[in-house]
């Protein structure tokens, strides 16, 4: 399990055609990928499984916990990312709700992207 972030002091400002803002990479694939947004309400939880294929959680609101294989659980909250490689154990719960884009799918490489959470 690997920590990034993607928050706005991670980014880069583009001025490029007129335009003013921040731009934080992610990642970039040329395999087929899977994208969704997940909801995670008061007390919610994506159970202890194994990843299928990689995946990479942008955590987008709110705050929870991630674990790998041990039962030791790492806080994140909006900003951060959380990669697991394909068949790593993993969790994520919440007690005050979470909302995130989960990017699945094989060969991602975030690091090439984010940095590391420090």
């Amino acid at each position: 399990m690997e920590f990034y972030k993607f928050d706005k002091d991670s980014g880069k400002h583009i001025s490029k055609f007129n335009s003013n803002f921040i731009m934080s990479r992610i990642l970039q694939t040329d395999k087929a990928t899977h994208i969704g947004c997940l909801h995670l309400d008061e007390n919610g939880v994506i159970g202890y499984h194994q990843a299928v294929v990689s995946q990479l959680l942008l955590i987008m609101h709110g705050e929870g916990y991630v674990r790998g294989e041990k039962e030791e659980y790492d806080k994140v909250q909006a900003g951060d990312a959380v990669f697991w490689e394909k068949d790593e154990w993993h969790e994520t719960k919440t007690s005050t709700g979470l909302t995130g884009i989960v990017i699945e799918g094989d060969d991602l490489n975030p690091s090439l992207f984010m940095p590391l959470k420090k």
